[in-house]
């Protein structure tokens, strides 16, 4: 079966689509730009599909290297026999290939393999025939060279025939199925930790079917194991393993089945338990570590693609009670026209003075909003803005801290702001998060965002790959424009990659805002690939040709200019008149390189070139009267943020230091398997405070009943 079967079977999508993609792929073309330009292609696969396709095709490809390692070594141990050969090359699953492989597996020095070199395989061979004999006088003949007494050579071919049983592959697999339907995880505290290991309690004695046991559990179990403080293990009943063993190997009730049947537990005990609990073990881990970064990257798409307040002039303040709110004021690009600081809190108490300074800076840079930091002082600095007076309108609206305070040591930000401390540039972070969540939080670690579950303790190669492609997959959805965009967020766009973003940035400050998408290509080192698949992403405002601010792909003016010439108009006349566009028959267009998806993608970009696919901003209050967990009473029906969204539920910010949870089962009337059915990140919510835990600092909230 070739490769593109096993897709094909595998994800469901049609041969002809998965050869295709395969192409585009390998040709260098991104997830973007595929599931964006080339829908005739791939018949319309979209990018999650394009995504699974490229994550199966490399993990077969790396199969078929293993293949390959697997065939060379058994053909040096001249073992490779056709049929062996022919069944190596028709396996495509990675373990069946490593127990095919495990009898011819170079090994370290084993018991079994010391027992061989000491000449005691031919015992083993006639224990293993379980036929009636004398078992010590049969062992005597075995009694010469390094093999001392009848006992050393019965426990010799005893060892041979564990290793022959633990390699067995019919062996391997009946544990193996035993394992998937009846293995239990226990964990237990190790003898000592109890209290150091305290914030593991839920786990110091549990037992549960693994099957059963939630990613969030087994991550957390996991955790305190790496820690110190947890011993687990993954195993079905004995008695069950050794019975199923028994069965496939003890033949009759002869002397030498007894000692098969002791090697068989020996086997068990020593070898095969430990190796498919290790199997067990990775492979919860692996769907445990699957179902945390889903969590993570739906969180972070969420994050990325928060509303926008957009090009407006804004007071970004940091607060702080003792050190003061660090107040910077930004102009509609993002830039920093002044920073200072106001006490306007405990100890110093310059409200008064804190607030003229405030309005004055409004009045003074024009500023249309506030943003406010949720960390500490958020709600007391909430307060003191509102109560304000300002001689316009100015909007006020609270942004999330996460991960400010990385921006602001980190080497990016030394080098937007070398002049600047660390709390001027955390200021500024806040500010232009509120103007556009996107373009900020690519500066940031997305780990160091704050919207996981355990991504600490996930596979680090595998979240890292799966962040990045959903900050490209975000910043490519919703495009930037080339004249504005920072290094770090033309570093996403498709085809780009850092060189090439610092190539736009140099480019741009030398010679000045590109007048046109084409101008693009003078740019050093932007070949023609790299062009392909950048240009339909990068924005050009007030562009000469207004296609260029459109995600309209270059390659496709010429079908734009030809509408527009059939209608005996210009390009500005057919985005403007949308009567004109229904004048249109598409099916004139289509050709053997351009079909109807894309001929409709053009329609629906010249109705509103260059929109924004992110949501409208919306304004947001906390009940004024909740200001601490003391605050809080069970029964209270109370305004919140939806902050993290887990397996298990979702956290709510209602406006206090402490997060509550809204568990999983208080999510809504029904019945819920998945909380991302029913809550995103940043959503408005009413929750009903159940119980308050002010000693341990915990809020329990619940959803049901209540409108959203």
């Amino acid at each position: 079966m070739t490769i593109n079967k096993l897709i094909s079977s595998a994800l469901n999508i049609r041969e002809t689509q998965i050869e295709k993609t395969i192409d585009l792929l390998d040709s260098g073309a991104t997830i973007p730009f595929i599931s964006r330009y080339r829908k005739e292609a791939t018949g319309g696969l979209d990018e999650v599909q394009i995504a699974a396709i490229k994550e199966h095709y490399d993990k077969l490809t790396e199969l078929n290297k293993r293949r390959e390692t697997i065939l060379k070594t058994i053909e040096e141990q001249d073992k490779l026999t056709p049929e062996l050969k022919s069944r190596i090359e028709n396996c495509w699953n990675a373990t069946e290939l490593e127990d095919i492989y495990l009898p011819y597996k170079p090994k370290r020095q084993t018991r079994a393999e010391i027992a061989r070199k000491k000449g005691l395989e031919g015992l083993a061979q006639a224990l293993m025939l379980q036929q009636r004999f004398d078992v010590e006088s049969k062992a005597l003949a075995y009694v010469k060279g390094e093999v001392n007494d009848v006992k050393e050579a019965i426990n010799g071919a005893c060892d041979i025939i564990a290793e022959w049983v633990s390699e067995d592959e019919s062996a391997r697999n009946t544990i193996r199925n035993l394992f998937q339907r009846e293995a239990f995880i226990t964990s237990k505290v190790v003898k000592g930790k109890e209290e150091e290991g305290d914030k593991y309690r839920d786990y110091f004695d549990l037992e549960e079917r693994l099957s059963r046991c939630s990613s969030h559990r087994l991550l957390a179990m996991r955790r305190g194991e790496a820690e110190g403080f947890l011993k687990i293990n993954i195993s079905p009943e004995e008695e069950d393993a050794l019975e199923r063993l028994n069965r496939k190997f003890v033949k009759g009730s002869t002397e030498a089945s007894e000692y098969v049947e002791a090697a068989v537990k020996d086997a068990y005990k020593r070898l095969l338990k430990s190796s498919i609990e290790t199997e067990f073990a990775a492979a919860s881990k692996e769907v445990a570590d699957e179902e945390a970064i889903r969590v993570f990257t739906e969180n972070l798409r969420q994050l990325l693609l928060a509303a926008p307040l957009g090009q407006k002039r804004v007071l970004g303040i940091d607060p702080g009670y003792r050190t003061g709110c660090k107040v910077v004021c930004l102009d509609a690009q993002g830039n920093l026209l002044h920073n200072e600081a106001v006490y306007p809190h405990p100890p110093q108490n310059e409200t008064h003075k804190a607030g003229n300074k405030i309005v004055q800076l409004v009045s003074t840079y024009k500023i249309d909003a506030i943003a406010i930091g949720n960390g500490t002082a958020s709600r007391e600095t909430e307060h003191f803005i509102t109560n304000l007076r300002y001689e316009k309108e100015v909007q006020v609206f609270v942004v999330s801290e996460n991960g400010a305070s990385i921006y602001s040591a980190s080497k990016i930000a030394r080098e937007e702001f070398p002049e600047y401390d660390v709390t001027v540039r955390g200021a500024v972070s806040i500010g232009r998060r509120l103007m556009d969540p996107l373009a900020e939080l690519v500066k940031i670690d997305p780990k160091s965002i704050g919207v996981g579950q355990y991504q600490h303790d996930v596979d680090q190669t595998k979240l890292k790959k799966s962040l990045d492609l959903t900050v490209e997959s975000c910043v490519n959805l919703v495009g930037v424009n080339v004249n504005t965009a920072s290094k770090h967020l033309l570093t996403y766009i498709s085809g780009l990659g850092p060189t090439l973003a610092q190539n736009i940035v140099d480019y741009r400050a030398e010679h000045g805002a590109f007048k046109t998408r084409k101008e693009l290509m003078k740019v050093p080192r932007m070949g023609e690939k790299a062009f392909e698949q950048c240009a339909g992403f990068l924005r050009i405002a007030d562009a000469q040709n207004p296609l260029d601010n459109s995600s309209v792909h270059p390659e496709s003016y010429h079908i734009v200019e030809t509408m527009a010439k059939d209608l005996k108009c210009n390009i500005k006349d057919l985005i403007d008149n949308k009567e004109l566009k229904k004048k249109l028959d598409l099916n004139k267009y289509v050709n053997d390189k351009v079909g109807l998806p894309t001929l409709n993608d053009i329609i629906q970009e010249l109705d509103k070139p260059g929109r924004d696919p992110r949501k409208k901003i919306q304004a947001f209050e906390f009940d004024p009267s909740i200001k601490t967990i003391e605050d809080l009473r069970e029964g209270m029906i109370l305004p919140g943020i939806v902050t993290n969204v887990t397996n298990f539920g979702c956290f709510v910010d209602v406006g206090i230091k402490e997060n509550g949870l809204v568990h999983i089962s208080e999510l809504a009337d029904r019945f819920v398997s998945d909380p991302t059915e029913i809550v995103s990140l940043h959503q408005y919510v009413q929750a009903k405070v159940i119980s308050v835990d002010v000693a341990r600092k915990r809020v329990a909230l619940s959803m049901k009943g209540l409108d959203q």
